[in-house]
């Protein structure tokens, strides 16, 4: 009876030295990309958060002055105009996204045909490059003379500046985000949906439970954590977005759809203030961190639920 005694701790002591060997492999050979990455990320970074302590310009690193950059931007009406403008812009890209492509997936599951056809087609939004999805929207509502306006006067709406007015051109930028986007939000959940388990709605059916308590209390407390992983990753495409309204408007009509990230571009390359404008590029960082976090915390209590 001693036997197996003596030669379990025996046979654990030398699986110990191992598993301790194993793993200090895996940790060498991992080391040197970890470090790579370490070092891509983290540099600029550094030389970031020095930059936006100092008074300096693209080609001069100025003085010392703390966090006066920082204040400066919070302590400016263009830099809350522009938060106000990527509130919005993110708020409207993020869930408008989110309910056309919630609403396309519903629908690709129903068994028609071409389907196949059609989800690839819906993808072209997404795949085409921001460059010419950009152009072709300048031509289509850019001018007087574009398709948008005429058809515009045709219906007797009168002249519409889609891109003149600020108050359009601001409706525009979104509406052209949310059509680019929406191809993403429509993947997401198609993979949600289909880990959802048809049966769930046949004994909700058989229980009298209409096609809108199914959609609010099935489909969406089960695809919830897909839902708050794309809210926090379009969260992030929305805020960081450049190109979608620099190609589009350049961040005009006055400042009516500049963004934090415009606003952070011009006062870098075309002001020559480097401290305030990767100021605001921290500041961006810091509330998009916040929101991760909350949405991260709804991924955790999803897990749980």
């Amino acid at each position: 009876m001693s036997a197996p005694t003596t030669t379990a701790p025996l046979a654990a002591g030398r699986r110990r030295p191992r598993l301790r060997r194993g793993a200090l492999t895996m940790m060498a050979l991992i080391a040197p990309s970890i470090l790579l990455l370490v070092l891509i990320n983290a540099y600029p970074l550094f030389v970031a958060a020095l930059q936006s302590v100092r008074d300096g310009s693209l080609i001069a690193d100025g003085s010392f002055i703390g966090l006066q950059n920082y204040a400066d931007a919070l302590s400016s009406p263009r830099f809350w105009k522009s938060a106000g403008v990527t509130l919005v812009f993110t708020l409207l890209g993020v869930f408008g996204s989110w309910a056309i492509g919630l609403a396309l997936a519903l629908l690709l599951r129903l068994r028609t045909p071409g389907r196949s056809v059609f989800r690839v087609l819906l993808l072209l939004p997404w795949v085409v490059p921001v460059v010419v999805s950009s152009t072709s929207w300048n031509f289509l509502v850019g001018t007087p003379d574009s398709l948008a306006p005429t058809l515009a006067r045709l219906l007797g709406l009168g002249e519409v500046y889609f891109l003149a007015d600020p108050f359009m051109a601001a409706v525009t930028v979104c509406v052209f985000k949310v059509w680019i986007s929406f191809p993403f939000m429509l993947l997401m959940c198609s993979s949600a949906l289909s880990s959802v388990d048809t049966t769930v709605y046949e004994a909700a059916g058989m229980d009298g439970a209409s096609r809108w308590q199914q959609f609010s209390q099935i489909t969406l407390p089960l695809i919830s954590r897909s839902t708050y992983i794309s809210w926090i990753l379009m969260a992030i495409f929305c805020v960081n977005d450049f190109p979608t309204i620099y190609l589009l408007t350049g961040g005009g009509p006055v400042d009516s759809t500049t963004s934090l990230v415009v606003l952070a571009y011009r006062t870098v390359f075309q002001d020559m203030r480097t401290g305030p404008g990767v100021a605001i590029a921290f500041l961006m960082t810091l509330v998009l961190v916040v929101v991760s976090t909350v949405l991260y915390r709804q991924i955790r209590k999803a897990d749980v639920a």
